[in-house]
This record gives C-alpha cells, sequence and structure tokens, in this order.
C-alpha cells in the first residue's frame, strides 16, 4: 500500500510545486490538488460537508487551476505521480483540456493521475451549462472524446455533448488510452457501476463510511463486467492510525491520502515531515 499527500491549493501559504518536492523528498508516492473554477456568492446546492451554504474551507473561494498547479510541480520532481483529486472536466472545453492534461503528462513522463467527480456545486456547474441531471452521462463522454485523443492517429467523436471529426492532437499519454482514471464520490451502487464502465478505480470522499461494503462491492462489479486486473482503490485518510492502516491494508486499499493544514510553508514542510515519519516512509536523497 502506498502513500500520498493532497493539498488544497490556494493563492496564499505554500505553493504546489514545493509541497510535491517535500512530498517526493519525504517517501511519498502520490501528490493530488483539488478544482474549482469559481464559487457562486448564491448557491443552492449544499456542501456535503456542511449540509448548508456554509464552505468548511476558505480556500474553496481562492483554489488554483489544477493543471498549471501540476505542471509546475512537475518540473521540480522526477518520481512522485502528480494527481487531481478532483478534477471536474465537465466545466472545460474538452479538446482543450485533453491537450492540458496530455502536456502535463508528457513533461512529467507519465506521472499523471486523473481524479474526476461528478460535482456537489451544482451552481457552480451552471455557470458553465452543465445539465445537472446529464452531468455523469457529459462526463463519460468528455473521458471517452479525450481518451479517443490521446490514443487515435486521426481522433474523432460524435456524442449528445461532444462533437469533432477526424482530428490529428499530440502528444498522446504515456498510458493508454489515458491516465489512470479515478473517480471521486460516495460508494454507493450507482457510483460503483459508473466506475467499472467508464473508470479505473475510486477515491473516496474526506467523509466517506463504510468503504469495507463498497470495495467488495466494486470488486464484484469489476469481475462480473469482465474488466481485467482490479480496480484502483484511493482513500482520503484523517490522521493516521496504525490500526486502522493496518485495517486498509488487509481491505486491499491500494493508496492512502493525507490532507495538509492551511498554515504556513514552514509549518506545513514541518507538517510533511512528520506525518511521513508517522507512516514509516523512506525519505529519499
Amino acid at each position: 500500500m502506498e502513500f500520498g499527500l493532497t493539498l488544497f491549493t490556494s493563492d496564499r501559504g505554500i505553493r504546489p510545486a514545493t509541497a510535491a518536492a517535500a512530498a517526493e523528498r519525504a517517501g511519498f508516492s502520490a501528490f493530488y490538488v483539488p478544482e474549482h473554477t469559481h464559487i457562486p456568492v448564491r448557491r443552492e446546492a449544499a456542501h456535503p460537508g456542511t449540509g448548508g451554504a456554509e464552505l468548511p474551507d476558505e480556500r474553496y473561494r481562492r483554489t488554483l487551476d489544477p493543471w498549471v498547479s501540476l505542471a509546475a510541480a512537475s518540473a521540480v520532481t522526477t518520481t512522485i505521480r502528480l494527481g487531481t483529486a478532483v478534477a471536474i472536466p465537465v466545466e472545460s472545453d474538452p479538446i482543450t483540456l485533453a491537450k492540458t492534461i496530455a502536456s502535463v503528462d508528457h513533461l512529467s513522463d507519465g506521472r499523471t493521475v486523473l481524479g474526476v467527480g461528478f460535482a456537489w456545486n451544482l451552481d457552480e456547474l451552471a455557470d458553465h451549462d452543465v445539465p445537472p441531471a446529464r452531468r455523469r452521462t457529459m462526463l463519460r463522454e468528455y473521458l471517452e472524446a479525450m481518451r479517443a485523443l490521446w490514443t487515435q492517429e486521426e481522433a474523432e467523436f460524435h456524442g449528445e455533448f461532444v462533437d469533432f471529426g477526424p482530428s490529428w492532437a499530440w502528444p498522446k499519454t504515456a498510458r493508454t488510452p489515458g491516465p489512470l482514471t479515478l473517480v471521486g464520490g460516495a460508494g454507493t451502487e450507482k457510483n460503483l457501476k459508473w466506475i467499472v464502465r467508464s473508470a479505473d478505480g475510486w477515491m473516496t470522499t474526506p467523509i466517506s463510511t463504510g468503504i469495507d461494503e463498497s470495495v467488495r462491492r466494486l470488486r464484484e462489479l469489476w469481475a462480473e463486467a469482465g474488466r481485467e486486473g482490479a480496480p484502483y482503490v484511493v482513500v482520503l485518510d484523517g490522521k493516521p492510525d496504525p490500526e486502522k492502516i493496518a485495517w486498509y491494508r488487509d481491505l486491499g486499499v491500494d493508496e492512502l491520502v493525507y490532507g495538509t493544514p492551511d498554515r504556513s510553508e514552514e509549518e506545513v514542510l514541518a507538517y510533511i515531515e512528520r506525518l511521513a515519519g508517522k507512516l514509516g516512509l523512506q525519505p529519499q536523497d
């Protein structure tokens, strides 16, 4: 089982490149950042953590672009995987986004991980003209269209939300048919079936519970669908607890990811070092 780190990026505090480099030195295997293009001031959608319009973190208003952040991180790292937890592809043009992701993947020598979400903030989606009831279908089309651009010599795609004729697009991603794609969300039957059809694995939410049953069900659905191997499972954990970590390992979780505090650069760097020590990670030279 591997360990990752996630930074809620913002225009204050530690920069993602600095945090990613520190995470790599400390022995972490992956580094993740989130995405929000903007936060509408007046919203009807409730935050899943607070249950209302209140945001649990001011950084929601100040989030950096994830792919710019990961591109910066790629320039100062060599081994750590660079991913999103999570990105919202339907808020971008799919052809442009495919180019951006492939470019980061190329510049990082194939280290990108694409964590995607259906998005809780329906008001944010509305400003991008995303129909809430169709956002799952839209996301599926986006992924399929981007994979066509990432793999085909002359790519084309014809769907409800994405439509383009034979096209040239390079670079291609190092992994076929694209970066490891994880869906972040609750472990519901509906989500798990969506993952089996359209993704490579599941990323829990910070408030997910009862994940053992969800993991087992995901593997059942995976096998029933005739998919090779096993789904990749990432758990967003809270504080490191040896017994809980052992339980996750026995469950077959592939990766545990821990968040960083909203503090000064010096404090965050010290936290990363302490966390790595608690997890028993081996620092890189």
